[in-house]
């Protein structure tokens, strides 16, 4: 049992639910293993808190945070600093402690990111679908766009939303209409004119909405198998479950496909190291990811 007393370092995670978080699993066993005198705990921060949440977090020399729903856009306000890509996106999930007040970062698509190059997934030169418009779906056509994806298809059921982010993800590329190749940009379509997308290729295809989460495991944003026939590797940023039925239906027809249980690993991966100023070896991320299938239940 590890030793807790006064040189104990504090991180953990404010949001709105937390207390199914895997996150503790991720940053208690890195600590362990490191030997490093440190815990990870999450905090239920109600509605209206969150201001004193990351205030109190500082006064009470806690040396990070991570913030998820609902808090990700709002704390970017109560921050001494924000980092170029978390300002970006508009959204943080890591605080950094530094002098004067807190720093914000978004590891939340690095940790996608690695987890793709971990799987042997490129974004350089590839055409890319992305299912949804939220905000995951809109730093995910960040990412996209930061690593020279060649053509990024935004498909939802409102196409309003799908068009701001398309218009907000070309203006920073610089690959808007006066582009005029069009190279690398971002499409915003229905998500009914799937049909549409030229067939005379494969592309990896990356599923941000929220359906396939609980209550609706057994569904998918689209269910027309010719779609499916279109994508060589499927990215669902769900977890839990770890078989979602759009994976199903990449598999299904052929291509790879891939839950987001690793994007959860490296994201907090790269928080752990920003806090601590370390860097953590490939074989012991794969360990802790084993660690986190165990606590889950998951056998694959």
């Amino acid at each position: 049992m590890q030793k807790i007393d006064g040189h104990t370092r504090l991180c953990g995670l404010i949001g709105n639910p937390v207390e199914h978080t895997m996150s503790p699993v991720i940053h208690n066993t890195l600590a362990a293993m490191e030997g490093r005198n440190l815990v990870y705990v999450p905090f239920h921060v109600g509605t209206g808190q969150a201001r004193k949440a990351v205030e109190g977090a500082y006064a009470l020399n806690v040396l990070g945070l991570n913030v998820t729903v609902p808090y990700k856009e709002e704390v970017i306000a109560y921050l001494k600093e924000t980092d170029a890509m978390a300002k970006q996106i508009g959204a943080v999930n890591t605080l950094v402690r530094t002098q004067g007040g807190y720093k914000g970062y978004n590891t939340d698509m690095m940790g996608l990111y690695r987890a793709m190059c971990a799987e042997g997934i490129k974004l350089e030169g590839e055409e890319v679908i992305i299912l949804g418009a939220g905000g995951a779906a809109r730093a995910v056509a960040f990412l996209c766009a930061w690593k020279k994806a060649a053509r990024i298809y935004l498909l939802n059921r409102t196409l309003e939303k799908a068009k701001r982010i398309a218009e907000e993800v070309n203006g920073m590329a610089g690959r808007g209409a006066a582009a005029g190749n069009g190279a690398g940009k971002v499409e915003p379509m229905p998500l009914e004119d799937y049909r549409e997308i030229p067939s005379d290729r494969k592309y990896l295809a990356i599923q941000a909405t929220s359906v396939g989460l609980y209550p609706k495991t057994k569904e998918a944003p689209i269910e027309d198998k010719e779609f499916y026939q279109k994508i060589h590797t499927g990215f669902d940023l769900i977890y839990r479950p770890s078989q979602t039925r759009f994976m199903s239906l990449v598999r299904g027809q052929g291509g790879r496909a891939f839950h987001g249980l690793k994007m959860l690993l490296y994201q907090g991966i790269i928080a752990y190291e920003l806090w601590n100023g370390t860097e953590i070896p490939q074989e012991d991320a794969l360990e802790v990811y084993e660690t986190m299938k165990t606590e889950m239940g998951i056998e694959e």
